[in-house]
């Protein structure tokens, strides 16, 4: 996956006054944290960084005063209404290095006639190196018949991605949809209820 380059600021003010002309310039308040040093406050450029976050799992290459650092998407704290981006935390990663992360599932094919999938889990916690991570993760349900169920042990992940769930968890299911007995259907079962 290449990574996405973001030119950032430091930032000398804190606190929501201060976050707030930041948006207003439209920046991004964001903090860059890990390998043991000191938490980085950086703003970040607003349009360019929104587009970057709408893909999954995305490397970044942040750089500041000149010095570029490799990180990911930690936690994105929006306004109430989800349409602000109020504060990014970026964790600093390097080549090499195997984070923990959330990867979300895709299902793709039909399952058999007259059933339906059920996605239990919008995401998979897997182990996967920080700059080759995955941006999702396909789950086929071609076929399958009522009472499947897919596990995360029955994912097939990419090349060097570990499961960090329990293998019985469920992933999809499949199932015969659940509606409304007909009118006819009520009626046979009220007239069964009678005569007994």
């Amino acid at each position: 996956m290449a990574e996405i380059k973001l030119v950032a600021e430091a930032r000398t003010e804190f606190g929501k006054g201060a976050a707030r002309r930041i948006r207003r310039e439209d920046k991004i308040p964001a903090v860059l944290y890990g390998h043991g040093g000191d938490p980085v406050h950086v703003a970040l450029p607003g349009h360019q960084t929104a587009l970057a976050l709408r893909q999954a799992n995305a490397l970044f290459s942040v750089e500041l005063d000149g010095k570029a650092q490799l990180a990911v998407v930690k936690d994105v704290q929006r306004d109430a209404i989800g349409t602000v981006i109020e504060h990014i935390d970026l964790l600093v990663v390097k080549a090499g290095e195997k984070i923990s992360v959330e990867i979300p599932v895709v299902v793709v094919g039909e399952s058999a006639p007259g059933t339906i999938h059920l996605v239990e889990s919008q995401t998979l916690h897997v182990e996967a190196e920080a700059t080759h991570l995955p941006q999702s993760i396909e789950v086929s349900i071609e076929g399958l018949t009522a009472g499947s169920v897919i596990t995360a042990a029955d994912v097939k992940l990419p090349a060097n991605v570990s499961l960090l769930v329990d293998g019985e968890h469920a992933v999809v299911t499949v199932a015969e949809p659940q509606g409304e007995a007909t009118g006819e259907e009520a009626g046979e079962a009220e007239a069964a209820a009678a005569a007994e």
